[in-house]
């Protein structure tokens, strides 16, 4: 069961009351929070896109919709920034129906012709090949993946999009970082931006700055007709969903955690890492210069609060 967040426990709250005033003044607290939140929401989807350069003039975004709190999110914040943009664009939100059992095929479009949004539906069924090629027990993720790559792909083609929008969040970006270090034996993260596998499109994530914490919160105020994913969203051995909880356990234990981890993937040092192919090690040479990068190799090393944390009440700052 899923933990209520601030807008249900405050909505609770006010229910109880039953002083007029009392009521009123809950339901201002609501509005306030609520209007915190999408002022919050959209300043980090507009940083996100102003930091990577992710929107241009004349774009035509294919907006990659899955059913669930992220992508609904995306949308609905890539809309309001469309609405105030300096620059014009265009979204196309694009849904792939994998045929899986039980799926209700007709929420999204009912949605989408509702909000008045361009869409495309396209039906491949994905889940039937699945199923077949992978093992019971076994992680599904990476064919259903590479599947609905392709596909989607050549649906930005059909399209004539030149970019493709996913609703990857901030916590998804740090839980990639550790499955890639954990169990890939690699420093690598998920990129805000980059080229598609054929060249052929830019593959953006407006939501990189975002915390899963708040698309909640956004797609219980929208009300929005959340679909569960019957393949990935079943599966509960997953390595990203232990990484997921692991990260939320030292978050609720160690206040700021993620806004730290968050920010050292923006802050890469490569001469104090072990990679040749980004340091030249081999040809270092001895310069008789001081350098204010440089290795203190003989200091005790000790860690700051990260100006991410200053903001944060009763953070508990420790020395390693």
């Amino acid at each position: 069961m899923n933990a209520p967040t601030q807008n249900s426990w405050l909505e609770a709250v006010a229910d109880d009351i039953q002083d007029p005033a009392e009521q009123k003044a809950k339901a201002l607290k609501i509005e306030r929070e609520t209007h915190k939140l999408e002022k919050r929401l959209c300043r980090q989807v507009g940083q996100a896109i102003s930091e990577f350069n992710m929107i241009e003039e004349g774009d035509r975004i294919m907006v990659c919709m899955s059913g669930g709190k992220d992508s609904y999110g995306m949308l609905d914040i890539l809309l309001k920034m469309k609405a105030r943009a300096p620059v014009n664009f265009e979204l196309i939100a694009v849904n792939l129906d994998q045929k899986q059992p039980g799926f209700p095929a007709e929420i999204l479009p009912a949605y989408l012709k509702k909000m008045d949004i361009p869409f495309h539906i396209e039906t491949q069924d994905t889940y039937s090949i699945v199923k077949d090629k992978i093992p019971e027990g076994k992680t599904m993720c990476s064919l259903c993946s590479r599947l609905r790559r392709g596909i989607l792909y050549k649906v930005a083609g059909q399209l004539k999009c030149n970019k493709l929008a996913l609703g990857h969040h901030r916590d998804d970006m740090l839980q990639t970082f550790f499955l890639n270090m954990f169990f890939g034996g690699k420093l690598k993260g998920m990129p805000p931006k980059l080229l598609s596998d054929n060249g052929e499109f830019m593959v953006i994530r407006p939501l990189a700055h975002v915390a899963e914490a708040d698309l909640a919160r956004w797609a219980e105020h929208r009300q929005f007709p959340i679909i569960p994913c019957t393949l990935c969203g079943s599966q509960d051995n997953l390595q990203r969903v232990q990484i997921g909880n692991m990260i939320r356990e030292w978050q609720k234990k160690f206040p700021g955690r993620i806004e730290n981890m968050f920010s050292a993937l923006q802050h890469v040092v490569p001469s104090h890492l072990m990679d040749p192919e980004l340091h030249d090690f081999k040809n270092l040479k001895i310069t008789g210069k001081p350098n204010p990068e440089g290795d203190k190799a003989f200091d005790v090393e000790s860690f700051e609060a990260p100006k991410v944390m200053a903001g944060l009440q009763g953070v508990q700052v420790v020395q390693l």
